[in-house]
């Protein structure tokens, strides 16, 4: 008795699958005319009731020319929200709060406007300000540092407080202003009591940097400290030795000195700083 309607059930049942079908994919190949709201095989109107089909057939719209039905399938859009945005082999997550087409930026201006809200790692929850960097976008020098400090969190701009205005008047005395080079840090956030930066924090920062230097396409980079140089350049080698030579960063030229902040902690240091920032501005001026 339960086999009497077993075929009218078949039948249902393979109707619904083809409705998931041509949901899914967008394409309403698989569905009857009738099922599609279109016109049926003989020109006229569909009937509002489901369409009754032979038991022994299901009849198939095929395409002119071809042999056999084919679906087609969307394309599908990537979105960000989906967690399927690419950049360097990395998956860009929702909540890092970031453009997706940060990478494509063609200025200074547009890549802060698409990163400043950056939460990729632990230190956008605790920051006060995203500190980009500031200077001239076209100049021939960068200067380097870690990170911010808590001068620099509270106004969101690098180098303000006390280590920031030695720092002016170090490029005062090679005949350089604040206005002619470009600052900024490897971290654009401040870790919580000026502690080191920590490698996951760098790797997930160090995108933007690399970025910015791309756009400004300095010839030079002059790290401030021993963190930023051994950070920059992946090594363990003790700042007397990284002031001792000249190494590439993306193919720039990189110098290493003392930083400010070390500089008012340690008077004696100015003397070989000074000496430094020569060798900097010699430099500077043969690019």
């Amino acid at each position: 008795m339960g086999n009497e309607n077993q075929p009218e059930k078949i039948l249902k049942d393979v109707e619904l699958f083809l409705r998931q079908q041509a949901e899914l994919f967008g394409d309403e190949t698989f569905l009857p005319a009738a099922a599609k709201g279109g016109e049926s095989d003989d020109g006229t109107a569909p009937a509002v009731q489901t369409p009754q089909l032979q038991s022994d057939e299901i009849k198939v719209e095929s395409h002119p020319g071809k042999s056999e039905p084919k679906l087609k399938q969307k394309s599908k859009t990537i979105r960000v929200a989906e967690d399927r945005e690419l950049f360097e082999g990395k998956v860009l997550n929702p909540q890092w709060m970031i453009d997706p087409h940060w990478y494509e930026s063609d200025s200074l201006a547009t890549l802060d406007s698409r990163i400043s809200g950056c939460k990729k790692c632990q230190l956008g929850t605790t920051r006060k300000n995203f500190v980009f960097g500031v200077g001239n976008p076209n100049s021939k020098l960068v200067l380097i540092g870690e990170a911010p400090g808590a001068d620099e969190d509270e106004q969101g701009e690098p180098f303000v407080g006390r280590a920031g205005q030695l720092l002016n008047k170090i490029l005062a005395a090679v005949q350089l202003r604040r206005e002619d080079v470009y600052i900024c840090n490897i971290l654009k956030c401040r870790p919580p009591n000026n502690r080191d930066p920590l490698p996951a924090e760098v790797e997930a920062c160090e995108p933007f940097l690399k970025k910015q230097l791309e756009i400004i396409k300095p010839k030079l980079i002059l790290c401030l400290g021993r963190i930023a140089g051994q950070t920059l350049l992946k090594t363990n080698v003790t700042l007397t030795d990284l002031r001792n030579n000249i190494y590439l960063y993306e193919g720039i030229k990189v110098m290493v000195t003392f930083h400010p902040a070390a500089l008012l902690r340690n008077p004696n240091w100015k003397r070989p700083a000074w000496e430094d920032v020569q060798k900097m501005r010699k430099l500077y001026d043969e690019l």
